[in-house]
C-alpha cells in the first residue's frame, strides 16, 4: 500500500470511529489504538503536505489562530422562534396551527430546548466546507475553524449513507456541564470573571480567536435542523432519523405528539428530567411535524407560524440573608459572598451566593436580615436577584457596605479606574495572596510540583517556611534529634536546635521564630517519602519549559494560551521584560489589556526581583535555540492572513521565524508584504490595499524560500 493509499484508508477509519464514538456512544476500538492511528496518520501527512485536506482527522486540534471572523449570507435567513413561558400560550398557539390548517389533523414534534449557540453546517459532497453562526440572521460568522475541532460535528460523511449533494443543517453547538463546571473552576482559580452559563461559555468559546482554546474545552453540538434545495421527506421527525443515518448527532429525546394533553405531558416529564442531562436545556420547542403543513402554515416577518419554543421557569427561592463576608484571591481581588439560612433550590441546598463586587451590592440595596431571592444562574451558579422588601422590619439589620479595609491584612482597599473589582493592593504579606500564588505557581499547568496541597501550603506559610514561591527552591532537610526538619537553606543545624531545645537561649536571636516543618523519620530507612518526594518534584521542576515558567508567575489576565503565545514569540523573559506595550500588543492574541498587566508587573520591584530570584534558581527563563534555515525574510514584518493548502497558518507563522522574519498580527505601513491565503480578513485586505502593502499567494511565498531570494530580489 502506497503512503496515499494508507493516509486515505486512515481518514476513513478515523471518521468512522469518531462517528461511533461521538454520535452512537459505541466505539469498538481503544483510546490507546485510536491515539495510535491519529499519530500514524498526523506522521504520513507531514511527510506528504500535497495531500493536505481540511477535513483530515488531524484538523480537529484545532492550531490556527484567527485574527477575526468574515461574515458571511446565509442561503436560509436564520429565523428566531417565538416564546412562551406559560400554558395558556401554548394553547392558543395550538388553536392558531388548528385554524391556520383549516382544522385538519396535525402532529406537533417535541424537541428539548437546547441551550446553546445556533449554528449552520454547510455540506458539499459529503464534507463540511462552512460553519456560520446565527449573526443578525441574514449573515454569520465564518467560524468553520473553530467548529472543526468539535468532536461531535462530522467532518466527512461515509459515502454509502444516502446524503444528497448539498444541504445544510442547523442545531446548537453547546458546552457540557462537566465542561462547564471544570472551566469555571480554573476561571476562578485565575480569578477570572466565571461564565455565569453553559451557553454565554459556549457562545464566548466559538468566537475564540485561538482554536486550540476551542478544542481544550470539549464543545458538543446537537442538530435539529435539514435544509436543502430538493431535499425529499414530508416529515420534520424523518428527516432528523434520515440525519442520524448520515451520521450525525440528533436527540433520542425527540417525540410525536398529536394532542395538546401529549405535549404538556412531554413539558411535565423533561421539567423535572431535564435535570439529570448532561447538557443544559432551558425548555421545548413544538414544531408542526409535516413539512407541507409547515409550508401552508409560513412565516411571520421575524419566525415561523409553525413553531414556538416554551421556556421552563426559572428555579427560585426565598431566604433570609444573615451576613456577608469577604474573601481575597491571589490577585488581591476582594469577593463579597452573602451567607444566607439554606434553602432547597433546582435539587441542592444552597446557603452562600457571590455578590461580585460593591455595584451589584448597591443596586440590590441589601440590609443583613432581609428575605433575598435566590436563582441558579444556569442551573448551576447561586445568585441573588432580589429582595422581598415588603418583609423588611424591626428585626432587619444595616445596609450592606463593603469592606473599605482588606479583611486578612487590614491594608486600605483599592479601586482601579475601570474595573468593578476592588483590590488589597498588598502582595507582599497579605497571607491569601502569599497562598494563592504559590498554589498557582505549583499547579500542574504551571510548575507541576506534586505534594503541595492548599493545606500543606498554608501550613508552610503560617510557619515562615514560604515567604513566597522562589524559597521552594532554598528548601533542604536537617536530621535534628530524631526529626528530620524542612528548612531554607539559610537555616543552620545549630541555629534550628537552639529555637527547638533552647528556646531561652535562642530568645535574644529570634532564632524562636525560625522557620522549619518537622517530619517523623521512617524507621527503617531513616528518611521521609513525603519529603523526599517533594524535593525531587522542586528539583525536576528547574527543566519546566519556559512558557509554564511565564505562566507560573501569576501575572493577571495571562492565562496559559497568552504565555505560550508570549514565549513563542519573545523567546526568553528578559525580552518580555524590556518589551513595550506596543511591542507586546503587537503579537497576535495580545491586547491592550494583557500588555498592560505585563508592564505593570515588571515595573514592580519586588515582582522584579522575585523573577530575578527563579532566574538564580536555575528556572528555564528562554525557550530553547532554534535551528535557522537562512535569512531569506530577515528584517521583515510579516502578516499571515486566510486558509492554505500546503501548511497551516501556525506552520507558515514557525517558517518565516526560521527564515528570519518576523510575524506581526496586524497591518501597518511597517508591514513588509502580507502571505495571504484563500478568505483573507476583509478588513485585513481593505486596510493592506489602502496602505499599498504587497499580498504574497502561498505558491509565491513557498518558491521565495525555494529560491533563497528576498521579495526586493
Amino acid at each position: 500500500m502506497t503512503d496515499t493509499e494508507r493516509i486515505l484508508s486512515l481518514r476513513a477509519a478515523l471518521h468512522e470511529h469518531n462517528r461511533r464514538y461521538y454520535v452512537e456512544n459505541a466505539p469498538t476500538i481503544s483510546d490507546i489504538e485510536f491515539d495510535r492511528l491519529m499519530h500514524e496518520l498526523a506522521h504520513l501527512e507531514a511527510l506528504h503536505p500535497e495531500l493536505y485536506d481540511a477535513n483530515s482527522p488531524t484538523q480537529r486540534v484545532g492550531s490556527d489562530i484567527q485574527t477575526d471572523f468574515q461574515q458571511v449570507p446565509h442561503k436560509y435567513p436564520m429565523l428566531s422562534l417565538g416564546n412562551t413561558y406559560n400554558r395558556d400560550d401554548l394553547s392558543s398557539f395550538y388553536e392558531r396551527v388548528s385554524q391556520g390548517l383549516g382544522r385538519q389533523p396535525f402532529d406537533v414534534c417535541c424537541e428539548l430546548k437546547f441551550d446553546g449557540l445556533s449554528i449552520s453546517l454547510i455540506y458539499e459532497d459529503g464534507c463540511l466546507v462552512r460553519a456560520l453562526t446565527r449573526g443578525d440572521g441574514e449573515k454569520g460568522d465564518d467560524v468553520t475553524a473553530n467548529v472543526r475541532t468539535i468532536s461531535s460535528i462530522p467532518l466527512q460523511l461515509r459515502p454509502d449513507s444516502g446524503y444528497p449533494p448539498s444541504f445544510e443543517v442547523r442545531g446548537e453547538v453547546l458546552m457540557p456541564w462537566e465542561s462547564f463546571e471544570a472551566l469555571n473552576l480554573q476561571r476562578a482559580a485565575a480569578e477570572e470573571p466565571l461564565f455565569a452559563n453553559p451557553r454565554n461559555a459556549a457562545s464566548g468559546t466559538l468566537k475564540s480567536k485561538d482554536s486550540r482554546v476551542v478544542r481544550s474545552r470539549h464543545l458538543d453540538a446537537y442538530l435539529y435542523a435539514l435544509l436543502g434545495d430538493g431535499i425529499e421527506g414530508s416529515s420534520h421527525y424523518e428527516n432528523m432519523q434520515k440525519l442520524r443515518s448520515w451520521g450525525f448527532r440528533v436527540s433520542d429525546d425527540m417525540c410525536r405528539c398529536s394532542t395538546l394533553q401529549e405535549i404538556f405531558a412531554f413539558i411535565d416529564h423533561w421539567d423535572t428530567a431535564r435535570h439529570s442531562l448532561p447538557v443544559a436545556t432551558d425548555g421545548i420547542v413544538l414544531k408542526v411535524d409535516s413539512i407541507p403543513q409547515q409550508q401552508t402554515l409560513g412565516f411571520t416577518a421575524k419566525s415561523p407560524r409553525w413553531a414556538i419554543a416554551y421556556k421552563f421557569p426559572a428555579a427560585r427561592a426565598l431566604t433570609r440573608l444573615k451576613d456577608v463576608t469577604f474573601q481575597v484571591g491571589r490577585t488581591g481581588a476582594v469577593t463579597p459572598v452573602a451567607q444566607m439560612e439554606p434553602v432547597q433550590l433546582a435539587g441542592t441546598v444552597v446557603q452562600r451566593a457571590s455578590l461580585h463586587n460593591a455595584d451589584i451590592i448597591r443596586s440590590l440595596n441589601l440590609h443583613i436580615g432581609d428575605y433575598v431571592y435566590v436563582e441558579k444562574a444556569g442551573e448551576i451558579i447561586p445568585q441573588i436577584v432580589g429582595v422581598e422588601v415588603s418583609r423588611r422590619g424591626e428585626n432587619t439589620g444595616a445596609a450592606v457596605c463593603f469592606a473599605t479595609h482588606c479583611p486578612e491584612c487590614g491594608t486600605p482597599l483599592v479601586r482601579y479606574e475601570g474595573e468593578a473589582a476592588h483590590y488589597c493592593p498588598n502582595d507582599v504579606s497579605c497571607p491569601p495572596q502569599i497562598k494563592g500564588k504559590i498554589e498557582h505557581f505549583v499547579s500542574r499547568d504551571a510548575m507541576n510540583i506534586m505534594g503541595l496541597g492548599t493545606e500543606k501550603i498554608a501550613e508552610y506559610v503560617g510557619s515562615g517556611l514560604l515567604r513566597d514561591a522562589s524559597d521552594l527552591y532554598a528548601l533542604r532537610t536537617v536530621p535534628c534529634d530524631g526529626y528530620i526538619a524542612l528548612v531554607r537553606d539559610d537555616v543552620t543545624a545549630e541555629a534550628l536546635h537552639d529555637a527547638l531545645f533552647c528556646p531561652l537561649f535562642s530568645a535574644e536571636g529570634d532564632g524562636a521564630r525560625l522557620p522549619y516543618v518537622l517530619f517523623t523519620p521512617d524507621s527503617r530507612t531513616g528518611r521521609s517519602l513525603s519529603c523526599d518526594n517533594l524535593l525531587r518534584a522542586i528539583e525536576a521542576s528547574r527543566q519546566v519549559p519556559f512558557d509554564r515558567v511565564l505562566l507560573a508567575l501569576g501575572i493577571r489576565f495571562v492565562g496559559k494560551v497568552a504565555a505560550k503565545t508570549l514565549a513563542q514569540h519573545f523567546r526568553s523573559m528578559e525580552a518580555i521584560r524590556r518589551a513595550s506595550a506596543e511591542e507586546l500588543q503587537a503579537v497576535e492574541g495580545i491586547g491592550a489589556t494583557i500588555a498592560q498587566s505585563i508592564r505593570s508587573y515588571f515595573a514592580r520591584p519586588a515582582d522584579a526581583a522575585f523573577v530575578a530570584r527563579l532566574a538564580d534558581y536555575g528556572l528555564q527563563m528562554s525557550m530553547p535555540e532554534r535551528e535557522r534555515r537562512g535569512s531569506e525574510l530577515a528584517g521583515l514584518s510579516i502578516v499571515v492572513s486566510g486558509t492554505f493548502s500546503h501548511h497551516s497558518r501556525d506552520e507558515y507563522k514557525t517558517l518565516i521565524e526560521a527564515h528570519g522574519g518576523r510575524n506581526v498580527s496586524s497591518i501597518s505601513k511597517q508591514t513588509s508584504f502580507v502571505l495571504a491565503g484563500e478568505r483573507m480578513g476583509p478588513s485585513k485586505l481593505e486596510k493592506a490595499q489602502r496602505l499599498g502593502i504587497p499580498l504574497m499567494d502561498e505558491a509565491a511565498f513557498l518558491n521565495l524560500l525555494e529560491q533563497g531570494k528576498t521579495p526586493d530580489e
